[in-house]
């Protein structure tokens, strides 16, 4: 009885598994229609594919990632420069008042 409940959960197991997919080719099919025929109608240029549009578009959005990736970096530098500015000033601020109070302590 046992193996027969196991068998059944498994065919069971196998049609759940195999409607999923199913699902999931219809839905990511349709999901690509949708967007070719968007980037048809609205993003491709004359003469161009749809193809075409969609490597021109991914390879400007790729420009625009290294572009923004360059600025955050450059001022990352900067401010990273700035707090060791600061450090540098902080510790001449301190060895200052130590040196003024062994003058002091001298006198």
């Amino acid at each position: 009885m046992t193996k027969k409940i196991a068998e059944v959960n498994e065919k069971i197991a196998e049609g759940v598994v195999t409607g999923y997919k199913k699902i999931e080719e219809g839905v990511v099919e349709g999901f690509n229609k949708v967007t070719d025929a968007i980037v048809e109608k609205v993003f491709t240029k004359e003469g161009e594919t749809v193809e075409e549009a969609k490597a021109r578009m991914n390879a400007d959005a790729a420009a625009r990632t290294a572009s923004s990736n360059a600025i955050v970096e450059k001022h990352k530098a900067e401010q990273k420069a700035r707090m060791e500015k600061q450090q540098e000033m902080i510790n001449a601020s301190i060895e200052a008042s130590k040196n003024a109070g062994k003058i002091n302590q001298n006198t």
